[in-house]
């Protein structure tokens, strides 16, 4: 039998980027592009990093560094030129997605301090001007632990940046390792989280998640703190973190952005894990508190809560699910209490940077809403590390999207540009 709850390291000890991704243990055939320039031997049109045309995804500090999984930047252009400076707080060969409108993404690992062309006239698809126009620039960081720091960009002399409205709807997801991407084959553009975002399409998405974390506020797996206090802040809980901040991080400036019209929570197997000791009163506190902080900075938003899932197990010729050690009928409770007339009439609010907690003094509507993982994966849906293998991914991903269309009217946008890169393998030989 094995489970989360058996795992003695949950994934904390990497330090530095690869640029081998190991499919089933194999090294995966990936030719990555080198896209490290001189600048001094191009003419640009240079552009600080506060350029208004820029639109920064995700959650970024002060300095312009990214943090969590899947960040980003996105911004129109003129011209076959896109190059990208990026500044010391950089994690070293971190890999980085980009795509132009919406072709396939391309992947090349970036320097702390580098100036690297993702677009000039050789890039496939970089004349096209049909069907999106002004062509779009999209790049966003693969990996969860790393990120980087922009300085500048640039286009061709007397070219120009211009700048893309957000989508309408927003879509904001909060976890641990199991919404960040770990061990999917991109990470984080990879993860279950980002096809939820990214397959709705015209929706505007981030994903504050974080191997080992714990929703409670304790050490997990190395994690100094959990998601009821690190959500309210810039920066997650990374090293990268811990030494550009120390404890004192920059809280998150929620008037920054508009609020989520949706927030999807799956946290609680670093929780459950009995390494960490957190009991179930502790957790289901933290949780609530998570959801009450929500309401706070997010009064319109609905939030649906996830059910955890924990492996699976042989039992004699058969495979059985660890879900009841998840918590699942704790949340659940925790779930009704919220659309009870006892919460609704006057609802909590909590703040993780006061550690205080309001009575609103207004009713609210029901906002909470649950969602059953129960049947999604099987057992070949879990890779050999306890996380959802790409195909895994990918089935949460689609269900939450039905979920999300049924329960809250959200149509579906993506139709047609890739969401999930090199997940196209199929059978060619009919006669076997």
């Amino acid at each position: 039998m094995w489970s989360l709850s058996g795992l003695s390291v949950f994934g904390l000890s990497f330090l530095s980027a690869s640029a081998t991704i190991l499919q089933n243990g194999q090294p995966r055939i990936s030719n990555f592009r080198d896209t490290r320039i001189d600048p001094s031997s191009y003419s640009f049109n240079t552009h600080p990093r506060n350029a208004s045309e820029i639109s920064y995804k995700g959650r970024w500090d002060s300095k312009y560094v990214s943090w969590w999984s899947a960040p980003g930047i996105k911004f129109g252009y003129t011209g076959q030129t896109v190059a990208v400076t990026f500044g010391n707080w950089t994690s070293e060969g971190v890999l980085v997605g980009y795509r132009i409108s919406g072709l396939d993404w391309i992947f090349t690992n970036v320097t702390a301090g580098g100036t690297h062309l993702f677009v000039s006239p050789e890039t496939p698809g970089s004349d096209l001007t049909a069907s999106t126009s002004p062509s779009i620039f999209e790049l966003r960081v693969t990996n969860w632990a790393y990120g980087i720091q922009i300085e500048s960009v640039h286009v061709a002399k007397g070219e120009k940046l211009i700048r893309i409205r957000d989508y309408g709807r927003r879509i904001e997801v909060i976890g641990d390792s199991l919404a960040s991407g770990m061990y999917t084959s991109y990470e984080g553009l990879s993860s279950w989280a980002y096809g939820l975002g990214a397959g709705l399409g015209n929706s505007e998405y981030s994903i504050t998640a974080y191997p080992g974390i714990c929703a409670a506020d304790q050490n997990c797996w190395g994690n100094p703190h959990g998601q009821v206090h690190q959500w309210f802040y810039t920066s997650d809980t990374s090293p990268r973190a811990s030494a550009m901040y120390g404890d004192n991080p920059e809280p998150w400036d929620f008037s920054k952005r508009p609020a989520a019209d949706i927030v999807v929570i799956n946290i609680g197997t670093n929780d459950q894990n009995a390494h960490n000791n957190v009991s179930t009163t502790i957790y289901i506190d933290a949780l609530t508190r998570i959801i009450q902080g929500i309401h706070g900075k997010w009064p319109k938003a609905q939030v649906v809560v996830m059910s955890l899932w924990l492996g699976f197990y042989q039992s004699g010729n058969t495979y059985l699910p660890n879900a009841p050690q998840g918590f699942v009928n704790e949340i659940y409770h925790m779930y009704k209490w919220f659309n009870s007339d006892d919460y609704l009439r006057n609802p909590i609010v909590y703040d993780g940077v006061t550690k205080k907690t309001l009575k609103t003094s207004k009713r609210a509507k029901p906002f909470v809403h649950y969602f059953n993982t129960t049947g999604i994966m099987q057992h070949n849906d879990i890779g050999p590390q306890w996380h959802p293998t790409d195909v895994g991914a990918i089935k949460v991903a689609s269900h939450l999207q039905q979920f999300i269309k049924m329960t809250f009217g959200w149509e579906f946008h993506a139709t047609g540009p890739e969401v999930f890169h090199e997940t196209e393998y199929w059978n060619d030989e009919p006669g076997y």
